[in-house]
Parts: structure tokens; C-alpha cells; sequence
């Protein structure tokens, strides 16, 4: 049997697509860091265990926090699907594969 080997259009996708997904996390965590600053005139909890740390303000941190980092590397990774397919003319390696074997099966 041959073994199946990553094409290097899959690597470069990987690298593409987890790249800008950790820039756009860090790229928003340092804007909401700064936006809660001026809006509580406080630092974002660090530990949202800790028992200092209001309930009532660690679970608005957790909410904004998840929201707004899970909608950017969502962006990106869009962004860089469509840069992608724009350079290479091929969709990335997984990306629609999940959508269309769900419609199969569903009907």
C-alpha cells in the first residue's frame, strides 16, 4: 500500500489559516483588553476563579471575551480562504468537505 502524503498546498493551508487566526485572537484580546479598561477603569480579570473577581464581571468577561475572539478567527479564516482560493484557484484543503457530506446524508 502507498502511504498517503500531505499535498504542500495543505501545508501552506494550514500554516495560512492557523496563522492568521492566532494574529486576529491577539490582534482583538489587546482591543479588549484596552476597551474594558475604559470602561471599567479596571484590568480584564486574569483569573476569572478567583474569588476578588465579581461574578457578575467574570461571566461579562467570558461572554465578550469568547464572543468577540471566536468572531474574529472567524473572519480570518475566512479571509484567508478567499486568499487562498484567489492564489491557487482551488478551495483549501477541508474547507467546504464537512458541508457537502452533511447535505448527503440529511436527505
Amino acid at each position: 500500500m502507498a502511504k498517503k502524503t500531505k499535498q504542500p498546498s495543505s501545508k501552506v493551508w494550514s500554516m495560512l489559516s492557523v496563522g492568521s487566526a492566532m494574529l486576529a485572537a491577539t490582534v482583538v484580546k489587546q482591543l479588549l483588553d484596552g476597551l474594558w479598561r475604559l470602561a471599567t477603569g479596571k484590568k480584564p480579570p486574569q483569573d476569572l476563579a478567583d474569588p476578588e473577581v465579581s461574578g457578575r464581571e467574570a461571566f461579562a468577561w467570558a461572554i465578550v471575551s469568547a464572543a468577540a475572539i471566536a468572531a474574529a478567527r472567524m473572519f480570518a479564516n475566512r479571509k484567508a480562504a478567499q486568499y487562498y482560493t484567489k492564489s491557487t484557484g482551488k478551495v483549501p484543503p477541508g474547507v467546504g468537505d464537512s458541508s457537502k457530506s452533511k447535505a448527503s446524508t440529511s436527505a
